[in-house]
């Protein structure tokens, strides 16, 4: 992932100090200096000036709202996300929703994620068909994502591809000639290569399915829509849930 920004502001608005303090900690061991503006609560919470805001769920919903509110409404919008525990919420105000972390390691994972959302990362779609290579493409650059999108008409090239180039997402096909999609993905996991893939297919099944998950990938099946894709993106940029009004 190229490292386009030199640095991040992250607002964390939580009445609680634990959480609070596993983001300053999780904060200083990520590879892009990232400073952590704090407050307890939405009223002294800064709208403006942050990249990321994370919003404790634990606030008021009339707090949650007001402050989502405040963020989108300002010069430069930062991302928002809702922290939640347990179960998700029915609806929320932010941009997107994730899990509550309670340890370091969990925060840490967080904001490595989420830092995403502001650093342009590299995805290749990799499909035999033109007419769908092209789908994706243009369903990739509508999403609220920064993408860099190349493309690879079969498994062999894609392999070269990511070997020779740091990809963070392929969006694999699986029916291809020569190495098909599930070939290309265990060629991948043989290799170690540190990349995120989703397996595209019109194939209704659910075996299919399962390998695909079992070798570390998220599975999407055809025809699929514009929010399919960004729900299959979530994972990647730490997030249990779009919020589909702030496309």
């Amino acid at each position: 992932m190229p490292n386009d920004l030199l640095s991040l502001r992250a607002l964390v608005v939580s009445p609680d100090e634990e959480l609070r303090r596993l983001f300053r900690q999780a904060s200083a061991a990520l590879p892009v200096p990232m400073e952590i503006v704090e407050a307890a609560d939405g009223a002294r919470a800064p709208a403006d000036g942050v990249d990321l805001a994370y919003l404790d769920g634990a606030l008021q919903p009339e707090e949650l709202t007001r402050l989502a509110a405040a963020i989108r409404a300002s010069a430069k919008p930062a991302f928002t996300l809702q922290l939640a525990a347990g179960a998700a919420p029915q609806a929320f105000e932010t941009d997107g929703l994730a899990g509550k972390p309670s340890r370091p390691e969990e925060a840490k994972w967080l904001l490595e994620r989420s830092v995403r959302v502001r650093l342009r990362s590299r995805v290749l779609v990799v499909d035999d068909s033109p007419t769908m290579r092209s789908i994706v493409r243009k369903t990739l650059s509508a999403t609220r994502f920064p993408l860099a999108v190349s493309e690879a008409e079969e498994g062999l090239s894609a392999l070269e591809m990511v070997r020779d180039g740091d990809y963070d997402i392929v969006f694999l096909d699986y029916n291809m000639p020569g190495f098909d999609g599930l070939e290309t993905l265990a060629e991948f996991k043989r290799q170690q290569r540190q990349v995120n893939v989703v397996m595209m297919t019109s194939t209704p099944h659910q075996a299919l399915a399962a390998r695909a998950r079992a070798l570390g990938a998220a599975f999407l099946g055809k025809p699929f829509f514009p929010a399919d894709i960004e729900t299959a993106l979530s994972g990647f940029y730490g997030l249990r849930a779009l919020n589909p009004k702030r496309g």
